[in-house]
């Protein structure tokens, strides 16, 4: 519980961590109004057609926010100090104080995935908000069960990135990969188009949580189920070469 309470701090403090809070709580909201308003204009003129999808493709895109806390959650350990502080690298004052690595990467999960629930919680707050203040009498029923997708899928996709980046050992990489196909290019979805393997892809499946499209291929709970296998894969290989790896390298 000590380390855990650590990792919190340690998250709080990071400088990053407010644009990834930023990204997850109001992205959301500002793209569930722009779908709002669009929305709107169709519903008036007759042609609405997407309206049970209103607010779930925000939240589907928001899920940067944690990519991004996950990512943060690892590379600042191996960031260089600076000089008045000795020069070394924050990993090896926690391996100091925390002895175990499991115990060290079980509470850095667990700190990414009480910051992911709660960021979730506040995007969909904020987006069932600017949704119903655009939409008005217009707006949809949200379902308990697809926002229960959404947070899980945050949840697992953070502790995803958080797996990835204990692998490489740097930020870039699974930001650059896992920014991209979650916004501007998404690779399984251009892969589904060629193969049905793409769909046991972890951000391809996790979507199926609570985006409940034309062309999905599995139930929620499948696709979670699926997200969630991958997690585990990730995390075992993270805790395998983290207990491995040389940290002064």
């Amino acid at each position: 519980m000590r380390a855990f309470k650590a990792e919190l701090s340690k998250l709080f403090s990071l400088p990053g961590i407010w644009l990834a809070f930023l990204i997850g709580a109001f992205a959301p909201a500002v793209i569930a109004a722009l779908d709002s308003i669009a929305e709107k204009e169709e519903i008036i003129a007759g042609v609405s057609t997407r309206l049970s999808e209103i607010g779930y493709i925000g939240l589907g895109l928001g899920v940067q926010g944690v990519i991004i806390l996950g990512v943060l959650a690892v590379s600042s350990e191996y960031l260089t100090e600076s000089s008045e502080s000795g020069g070394g690298r924050q990993i090896t004052t926690s391996l100091t104080v925390v002895s175990s690595r499991l115990r060290f990467l079980l509470a850095k999960a667990g700190a990414v995935t009480v910051i992911s629930l709660l960021l979730c919680m506040v995007a969909i707050l904020t987006t069932v908000s600017a949704t119903h203040l655009i939409l008005g009498e217009y707006t949809p029923a949200f379902e308990a069960s697809r926002l229960i997708g959404a947070v899980c899928y945050w949840t697992l996709t953070a502790l995803l990135a958080f797996g990835i980046t204990v692998l490489t050992k740097n930020s870039m990489i699974p930001l650059t990969v896992l920014l991209i196909n979650s916004s501007l290019v998404s690779f399984s979805v251009l892969l589904s188009k060629v193969t049905k393997l793409a769909f046991y892809l972890p951000d391809r499946a996790g979507l199926e949580l609570f985006m409940f499209t034309n062309d999905r291929f599995h139930p929620p709970f499948t696709g979670g189920l699926i997200l969630f296998g991958w997690v585990v894969v990730f995390f075992i290989a993270a805790a395998i070469v983290f207990h491995r790896r040389d940290v002064a390298s």
